[in-house]
Formats: C-alpha cells, sequence, structure tokens
C-alpha cells in the first residue's frame, strides 16, 4: 500500500466520520428545541397551577430551597 492509498482511506474514512456526527448533532439539534419547547410549556403549566393555588408570585423558574 502505498502513502497515497493510505492517505485516500485515511481521508474517506474521516470525511463518512465527520458526515455520520453532523447528522448525529443535526438530530440533537432538533430533539433539543424540541425538549426547550416542552420544558417552557410545562414551566408555564406549573406557574398557573402556583397561581391558581394562592400564590402571589409563579416560582417555577426559582431553585427550590434545598439547593
Amino acid at each position: 500500500m502505498t502513502d497515497s492509498t493510505h492517505l485516500e482511506e485515511q481521508i474517506a474514512h474521516l470525511t463518512r466520520t465527520v458526515e455520520e456526527l453532523s447528522d448525529i448533532v443535526a438530530r440533537q439539534e432538533g430533539e433539543i428545541a424540541l425538549i426547550t419547547r416542552r420544558l417552557a410549556m410545562l414551566m408555564e403549566r406549573e406557574a398557573g397551577r402556583e397561581m391558581d393555588a394562592g400564590g402571589s408570585v409563579p416560582l417555577a423558574d426559582q431553585r427550590p430551597p434545598h439547593w
């Protein structure tokens, strides 16, 4: 195997790896966006519940006291 052939094989392998990683990152970006929207919705829902329960200030975005 010549050095040129070896380098071409390495480049092909690295190119395939980069393409696979790019696909993974794109999929994860979509998943993170979906999770972020769902979390915001849940926080709004919980804040509404706290207000309905007689709380004066929605605390959905504040840390619990044990943190």
